[in-house]
């Protein structure tokens, strides 16, 4: 596995590419030996780990914090947003929209 080639962070991504469902490339990750770290996310999230690689870059860069940030504040505002149709129409209308 790369991870153990480079003393960068590496971030495994599980593909679900067999019949376990993305388990196997799952195990095959977090069971790295001692001494060969690698951050892990959900199998085929691809998304979350871009996020992450984010976050772990704007430690040392504020522009990147910021515009991690912003992304957050976004997705919260998005997803309240849709909490609040579904509140107030239920489950049916907002599914069927």
């Amino acid at each position: 596995m790369v991870a153990s080639l480079t003393p960068l962070p590496v971030i495994g991504v599980p593909v679900r590419a067999s019949t376990l469902d993305g388990i196997d490339s799952l195990l095959s990750i977090v069971q790295m030996p001692r001494g060969v770290p690698v951050a892990t996310v959900a199998v085929n999230n691809a998304t979350n780990a871009g996020l992450l690689a984010v976050r772990m870059l704007g430690v040392g860069d504020a522009d990147l914090l910021a515009r991690m940030n912003q992304y957050q504040e976004d997705t919260r505002d998005y997803v309240l947003t849709k909490a609040e149709k579904l509140r107030k129409d239920g489950w049916e209308a907002y599914l069927n929209q």
